[in-house]
C-alpha cells in the first residue's frame, strides 16, 4: 500500500482553510445577532437601519454556512 502524501496533504489544508472560514463567518453571524440584542442607549447597541443591516448581514453569513454544509454533504454522498 502506498500514500499519497502530496494528496493527503492538500486534502488537510483545504478542510483546514474551510473550517477556519465557516467558524469565521458564523462567528460574524453571531457578533452581528450580539449587536441587536445590546440595550439601545448603550454604545454597542444599534438602532435604525443599522438593525435592519445587522439582522441581514447575520442571515447571510449563517445562509452561507448552511449552504457549505449542504454542499459538503452533497459531495459525501454524490
Amino acid at each position: 500500500m502506498k500514500i499519497d502524501w502530496a494528496a493527503l496533504a492538500s486534502v488537510f489544508g483545504v478542510s483546514l482553510v474551510v473550517t477556519v472560514a465557516l467558524v469565521g463567518l458564523f462567528t460574524l453571524g453571531i457578533v452581528a445577532l450580539s449587536k441587536l440584542s445590546a440595550p439601545a442607549g448603550s454604545a454597542t447597541g444599534v438602532t435604525g437601519g443599522s438593525a435592519a443591516l445587522a439582522r441581514t448581514g447575520a442571515y447571510a453569513c449563517f445562509a452561507a454556512c448552511v449552504a457549505a454544509v449542504a454542499y459538503g454533504i452533497y459531495l459525501i454522498v454524490a
